[in-house]
C-alpha cells in the first residue's frame, strides 16, 4: 500500500499560495529534506521553516499544477508559477517530487524550474 498522497501534494500549493505557513509545515515530517538545484539543501524541520518564513524568493504569486503522477512512495508535480520574485514579474515551469513516509507525511522534496534560482 502507498502512503503517497495527491490531495496532500495539492494542499500544499493552496497553503503555500495562501501563505498558511503552518498548514505547510503540517505536511512534512520533522525530519524532512528539501533539495534544490544551485542551492542549498534543506535538511529537518528548523531549516525548512526558516526557508519558508524568511528566505524565500517567491512572493505574492500561484501554482497551477498541470500533471501529478503517483509512483509507489512519491508524487510528482508538473506545473507552472506566476507571481514575484525578488520584485520582478516572472512566470516559469516547474517539476516538484513528494515523497511520503510511512506515516503519510512528506520525508523528501525536490524541485526543478526553467530558473536559475527559486
Amino acid at each position: 500500500m502507498s502512503n503517497a498522497d495527491p490531495d496532500a501534494v495539492r494542499d500544499y500549493y493552496d497553503y503555500i499560495d495562501a501563505e498558511d505557513h503552518e498548514s505547510v509545515f503540517s505536511l512534512f515530517a520533522d525530519n524532512v529534506t528539501y533539495e534544490r538545484p544551485g542551492q542549498s539543501d534543506l535538511s529537518g524541520m528548523d531549516e525548512f521553516r526558516e526557508f519558508y518564513l524568511e528566505d524565500r524568493p517567491l512572493e505574492d504569486g500561484s501554482h497551477e499544477a498541470h500533471n501529478l503522477v503517483v509512483d509507489g512512495d512519491t508524487v510528482a508535480v508538473r506545473g507552472e508559477f506566476s507571481g514575484v520574485q525578488d520584485g520582478e514579474e516572472v512566470t516559469f515551469g516547474f517539476a516538484d517530487f513528494h515523497r511520503f513516509d510511512d506515516e503519510g507525511q512528506i520525508t523528501e522534496r525536490w524541485t526543478y524550474t526553467d530558473r536559475d534560482e527559486v
